[in-house]
């Protein structure tokens, strides 16, 4: 399915990580995608994930550029795009304080294609590397220099200035917040995080339309609805929605998660016909 499934993975013991990725796998999902904040090393943990899986792609979504070198992220790329062949993207973001986030990123990715590692060639086929672009210029930057962008916290609209931005040929993988019962608190919450804390997330919305009222107090009730899907046929809607915009995989993050939350969220995309 053209379904992906996005999740923090930080916190969870190493059982239970490997547990979800082996359940994100039997249902049928194209790919387990997953953060890097504070827990472990994002190259680390997608070796032990593909390790526990077997046809499951596994995404960085994304990790930080600040917090290793050009050359060790390179060097972690190419070891995991030889041992799982295709099964591996790398998805690379992140803020270096003091520095504009172009520049820097532009700059990385210099350092990642230049680096000399002589006893680690290129691995055919090559692994995925997608930006986490929001605004017009790193999107850019990812037509240019990547193979794609991996955008998060973004409403359908988004998608379809992605797409455009980015070209046809260019992979567009997509964040998609869900709740797939009515909690509307889980979905504010989740909202409230960003608007306060995400300067980058708060200028895009703006252009994207959105007010700073629409900003103010945790966020308005058009932001949240934009923002997160609350309901099953919402859910179901909102994937198609971005798929019809022209993203190439959306990446579902279950808010209020229940044990059989994937469960469920696997038959509202097969009843809803979005298996691809």
């Amino acid at each position: 399915m053209s379904v992906g499934i996005w999740r923090f993975l930080d916190g969870a013991p190493i059982s239970a990580v490997r547990e979800t990725a082996a359940e994100v796998e039997e249902l049928g999902f194209d790919a387990l995608w997953f953060g890097e904040y504070a827990g472990r090393e994002a190259f680390t943990q997608a070796a032990l994930l593909l390790a526990a899986t077997s046809t499951l792609t596994i995404a960085t979504g994304v990790a930080r550029f600040d917090q290793r070198s050009p050359l060790a992220a390179e060097g972690a790329v190419r070891a995991l795009g030889e041992a799982y062949p295709g099964r591996f993207v790398a998805g690379l973001g992140g803020h270096r304080p003091g520095a504009r986030p172009l520049t820097a990123l532009r700059e990385y990715l210099d350092g990642m294609d230049s680096a000399e590692l002589p006893g680690l060639p290129q691995p055919a086929p090559r692994p995925r590397r997608v930006l986490a672009a929001l605004g017009p210029k790193l999107l850019d930057l990812a037509a240019e220099r990547a193979d794609g962008a991996h955008p998060y916290f973004v409403p359908p609209e988004h998608t379809a200035m992605a797409r455009e931005r980015l070209g046809p040929g260019k992979y567009l993988a997509v964040e998609q917040a869900v709740v797939l019962d009515a909690s509307p608190d889980a979905a504010r919450e989740h909202v409230d995080l960003y608007v306060r804390q995400a300067p980058h997330h708060q200028a895009n919305l703006r252009r994207l339309g959105f007010t700073d009222d629409d900003l103010a107090d945790g966020g308005s009730d058009r932001l949240v609805d934009a923002i997160v899907a609350t309901g099953e046929q919402a859910v179901a809607d909102r994937i198609r929605a971005h798929l019809d915009a022209g993203a190439d995989q959306v990446c579902v993050q279950v808010l209020a998660r229940t044990p059989d939350s994937y469960r469920r969220l696997a038959d509202v995309i097969r009843g809803a016909s979005l298996v691809s």
